[in-house]
């Protein structure tokens, strides 16, 4: 079963496949993968160039592994095809329909009171009933399951690219991104990692390369230790850079839909430097004026330095300027599934830092409240509870939640405690909270 929420309509014939040009948009047909047949549905035919490319979606796989392939090299024509018919609605359930709308449009029972309440079986920071799964089981769900989001539109189901070169780099974008479309003929494009200006020819970029004076964010560098740096850019004054970013970004995330409303966020951008500047790593954006409290609006480590660390040192230093603050924070939601994980890990990682060395100070068992963590941390109480009811280690005490220490805990502490893991030192974090005018946060687009 795919999870296009359309196949929830759809009903799949299976047909005898002579030849390819019978194949058309939305049907269905048997693809080698990594050498398994699976059933993939068929989003886009390119006829174009020779030989004619399908773009297809492997039903019950992420849309990031979604690809372009050639017929006489991986469709199994014996196998046949599926052709899409919708049936009639029945009755019945057009009437629950209707039922169901009213009921919507109907204002609630009670009013605008807030029941002040947390029901510890439902929290889960993407807002979804919690679940317990182990966390290989969650890595292949994720693997598996459709992007988070759906767009609507067709186009935005196509990955417009088939390679991204960044500097230096190649990678693989994963989702579709809103360049111009004469971009896409060549099927790669070419991005500079400093201006983060796009080209659709490797002399475009080399020529705007050797005439380009930029070699970092334009921003204000607040941080810098031996290993990375931050600097923090306005949307509104550097809309250009800022747009640039978002496009990038796009094509990494697929929940991340508007590019050109920058002027209400602040960009904090990670940086690797060597000998000809500061390399773009990630960044993570942050609203001007969250009325929800979030302290991360889109966080995003480039595929080339991923699985090195990187993201952990984004979602901390997002806490450091939180702390500055003296606020609680969370990210926006929803997450991607990578950074559903990255921030999960964080958190497990600082309660049980934070727990484990306070019980080793105090030469005993020792209790905290989540409101006493919440503050030493400025991570929110919601998400603390998540993490804590995760790792087994939430109790009910006097009215209160209680987290307390068990010995599973101090294991894990002792591995914490002798890793490696790159940091953010605070005493290099140069930075005082921006405020800003009511006219400043006027936005116009």
């Amino acid at each position: 079963m795919s999870n296009d929420s359309d196949d929830e309509q759809k009903i799949y014939e299976p047909k005898e496949l002579k030849s390819v040009d019978e194949i058309f948009e939305g049907c269905k047909c048997f693809v080698l993968k990594d050498d398994i047949e699976r059933l993939a549905e068929v989003l886009a035919i390119n006829k174009r160039r020779e030989p004619t490319r399908f773009y297809v979606h492997y039903d019950d796989f992420n849309k990031r592994l979604d690809e372009w392939i050639v017929a006489d090299e991986r469709i199994i024509m014996e196998k046949g095809y599926m052709i899409p018919i919708t049936p009639p609605e029945d009755p019945k359930k057009k009437k629950q329909k209707k039922t169901n709308e009213k009921k919507k449009q109907m204002p609630s029972s009670s009013g605008s009171e807030d029941v002040n309440v947390v029901d510890l079986d439902s929290i889960n920071v993407q807002g979804i009933g919690g679940v317990e799964i182990s966390r290989e089981a969650e890595i292949d769900r994720l693997r598996t399951s459709g992007s988070m989001v759906k767009n609507p539109h067709q186009v935005a189901r196509i990955r417009n690219f088939r390679k991204v070169i960044i500097g230096e780099h190649e990678v693989e974008p994963w989702y579709f991104s809103a360049y111009p479309i004469e971009l896409t003929d060549n099927d790669e494009i070419y991005i500079d990692d400093f201006t983060l200006e796009y080209f659709g020819s490797k002399k475009q970029y080399e020529r705007f390369r050797s005439k380009c004076s930029l070699r970092h964010p334009p921003g204000n560098e607040i941080y810098r230790d031996d290993y990375v740096s931050f600097f923090e850019i306005d949307g509104k004054n550097q809309r250009k850079w800022c747009r640039n970013l978002c496009l990038l970004t796009k094509l990494f995330l697929d929940h991340k839909t508007l590019y050109y409303d920058v002027d209400p966020f602040l960009f904090y951008c990670m940086t690797r430097r060597d000998e000809y500047g500061h390399r773009l790593v990630g960044y993570f954006s942050k609203e001007k004026m969250s009325q929800e409290n979030y302290n991360v609006a889109c966080i995003l480590t480039l595929p080339q330095y991923q699985r090195k660390g990187y993201g952990r040192l984004l979602i901390e230093f997002s806490y450091e300027l939180s702390k500055i603050e003296k606020k609680t924070g969370s990210p926006e939601k929803p997450l991607s599934d990578l950074g559903l994980l990255s921030y999960r890990a964080y958190w497990s990682d600082v309660l049980i830092k934070l727990l484990c060395e306070i019980n080793f100070e105090a030469k005993m068992n020792s209790e905290i409240s989540v409101e006493e963590i919440s503050a030493l941390t400025s991570i929110t109480v919601q998400d603390i509870l998540h993490t804590a009811g995760v790792l087994g280690i939430l109790r009910y005490h006097k009215g209160q939640h209680m987290i307390f220490i068990s010995d599973e805990l101090l294991a894990r502490y002792e591995k914490l405690k002798n890793s490696n893991k790159k940091r953010i030192h605070p005493q290099f974090l140069h930075w005082s909270p921006p405020s800003f005018t009511q006219g400043q946060l006027k936005f116009g687009f």
